[in-house]
């Protein structure tokens, strides 16, 4: 191989870790970090959704759904999945 050659394949090396650790990396911290508040949702907690509503668990039937009231009417019960939640208020928390 000459100098030139392996000089190319430094540079693209170099340009795949860059995209690497500016790109790939964060994101992977991102999806871990909401995996974890998603899992840590109980029964009680008050969550803001990808919608941008505000509401309260009041039951998790399965892993990957929860039943969230919203607003003063007792009566509006949703189903949604656990993936919509972007934010979540424990219970007895005050901020």
């Amino acid at each position: 191989m000459s100098t030139g050659t392996i000089g190319i394949i430094a540079i693209y090396v170099v340009i795949i870790a860059a995209f690497y650790f500016i790109a790939i990396r964060p994101n992977k911290k991102r999806e871990k970090e909401h995996a974890a508040l998603v899992n840590a949702v109980e029964v009680g907690d008050s969550i803001l959704t990808t919608s941008g509503f505000y509401g309260v668990v009041i039951d998790i039937p399965s892993d990957d759904v929860i039943i969230v009231e919203f607003g003063s009417n007792k009566n509006c019960r949703i189903p949604m999945q656990k993936s919509a939640i972007v934010e979540v208020e424990k219970e007895g928390s005050e901020d």
